[in-house]
């Protein structure tokens, strides 16, 4: 797995630049190559030949050199500002370069479009200050040594001066946005292939990129890119709008080369260790310890559906079947600074959501959540799963957007859960059991102001397994007139596996809540 702390870490430090101007506006010693025709079909037309070849995997410069720059070579170096690619005067948003690195082995080919026309960047030693060491100056100029690039804010705006990037694209085919905060979190990523399957997990890679900006800040930006790895090839086009968060349309064209187990279209990656919900005592500090805290999903039956998130003792996988569903997405709901003590402001994570433009026919979004123990990995991968299975020679498209905001974008009528506790269950009357569960659902929205005085909303509890005990629906005790919550007991077997758990809340028939929908693993206290 990819360690998540470290590939912030270096990205960040890096700060590779202010970039390259276009092609009319290059500074003086930048290096360009001929100009050649682009277009979005021609790219299409371009990777459908690729198909029908060997794959190739891209080049990586001399991995004795490489593999040693570590977080301190990469903080000391910087591109020359005066470099820049739609730097000051040439483009709303600066454009930064990233190097090859100890996590970023692999080379990435960068192109700038004017017109109907692309020039590619030729990458030259002096274009980067550096410290001590000249980490880049023992590698040649080919292949060049970069792996990734980042939008950076406008000149115009307040966070210029500090560098804070909105969009980065580096490693595989990874890539991530931020949300109003300006904030990085979770990341996306081309396309998953057998994530979680006895068959080798592949990580293709973004092997080139084009990237072509307007004249103004309400101009879209447009990026291509093509992916390349052993068994897919695919043509991708994302158009960026920098808004208070970032909103990304993207469309991909993908051919594959061999069968693929499962093909996870537009896959979401993020990190949760532990939450208000279960924390391991006193295995960290902080009371919570995630970029994000559940899955929500707005199902084509207009079902709204809040998953919270595990960090199980086995990996698991989860499916929510549908047929073109609305979105889905990884959300981090809480906000309260005061919920992780933490400098490095889980709650300003942002959260990504999936709207699928077209119909995407019947499949299943899958969950994946793979046991962790700390926050340097990504354990947690979201994406969809198309019915038909994905053969060798099948030529796919999928168009859909992609929503970088610090809450859900699309929450729809109902209230939210805002909460999920587990504690010790208790009978009245009988011994402290150290398997029977209490378990709490906290949901909050404006429904609950329908309710008068004396009015109690009912919980509808549903279990695969298992019987409940002393269900009792009440107000929350902070006062909130839109903050309600439900608790009862579990009474189920610890042998029997998973329990998938499901509530919402009515009244008088009207549904007040989005679906909670939690997957249960039976345990033993130690106590």
């Amino acid at each position: 797995m990819i360690s998540r702390r470290h590939l912030l870490q270096i990205a960040a430090a890096s700060q590779l630049s202010q970039l390259i101007a276009p092609a009319q506006a290059a500074a003086p010693g930048l290096k360009l190559g001929d100009a050649e025709p682009f277009s979005y079909d021609g790219l299409k037309a371009r990777v459908t030949e690729l198909a029908k070849k060997p794959y190739v995997p891209p080049p990586r410069p001399n991995p004795d050199v490489v593999t040693n720059m570590n977080y301190d070579t990469a903080k000391n170096l910087t591109f020359n500002p005066d470099l820049a690619l739609y730097g000051r005067g040439t483009g709303p948003y600066p454009v930064t370069l990233l190097a090859v690195g100890q996590l970023f082995l692999k080379t990435v080919r960068m192109h700038v479009i004017e017109g109907h026309e692309a020039r590619e960047i030729l990458f030259r030693h002096y274009y980067f200050h550096h410290g001590v060491e000249d980490p880049l100056g023992k590698l040649p100029t080919e292949p060049s040594p970069m792996a990734g690039l980042e939008f950076r804010q406008a000149y115009d705006t307040p966070d210029w001066k500090d560098h804070e990037g909105w969009a980065r694209f580096i490693g595989a085919s990874y890539f991530r946005g931020v949300g109003e905060s300006n904030q990085f979190g979770l990341s996306a990523r081309g396309v998953a292939q057998n994530t979680g399957v006895a068959n080798p997990e592949e990580f293709p890679d973004f092997t080139h990129f084009w990237v072509e900006e307007g004249a103004t800040r309400s101009d879209p930006i447009h990026l291509y890119a093509i992916l390349d790895g052993p068994s897919i090839v695919g043509a991708y086009r994302f158009i960026m709008h920098r808004e208070p968060g970032v909103t990304m349309q993207i469309s991909c064209d993908l051919h594959l080369r061999n069968d693929i187990v499962r093909l996870g279209i537009a896959p979401l990656t993020s990190m949760f260790w532990y939450s208000e919900t279960l924390k391991p005592l006193a295995e960290d500090w902080r009371p919570e310890v995630h970029d994000s805290d559940g899955v929500a999903i707005w199902t084509s039956e207009d079902e709204h559906i809040w998953r919270p998130l595990n960090s199980p003792k086995h990996l698991m996988i989860s499916s929510f079947l549908d047929d073109s569903p609305r979105g889905f997405g990884l959300m981090q709901r809480d906000k309260n600074y005061d919920h992780y003590l933490d400098g490095v402001y889980y709650e300003k994570r942002p959260c990504g959501w999936i709207e699928p433009m077209g119909k995407w026919g019947p499949g299943s979004i899958q969950l994946v959540e793979i046991p962790t123990v700390n926050e340097i990995y990504d354990n947690i991968i979201l994406f969809w799963v198309p019915k038909e299975p994905a053969l060798a020679g099948q030529h796919l498209h999928f168009d859909y957007k992609l929503l970088w905001r610090d809450k859900d974008p699309y929450p729809g009528p109902l209230a939210l859960c805002v909460a999920t506790r587990l504690g010790q269950g208790d009978v009245e009357g009988a011994a402290r059991s150290k398997t029977l569960r209490k378990i709490i659902v906290e949901f909050q929205g404006a429904p609950f102001t329908k309710l008068k005085d004396d009015e109690v909303p009912e919980p509808v509890l549903t279990a695969s397994r298992g019987k409940f005990l002393n269900i009792v629906p009440e107000a929350s005790p902070d006062g909130d007139p839109t903050h309600w919550r439900v608790q009862f007991d579990l009474d189920v077997d610890v042998e029997g596996g998973p329990v998938e758990l499901r509530c919402f809340m009515r009244f008088k028939g009207e549904t007040l809540t989005e679906t909670w929908a939690y997957q249960y693993h039976p345990f033993v206290t130690p106590w």
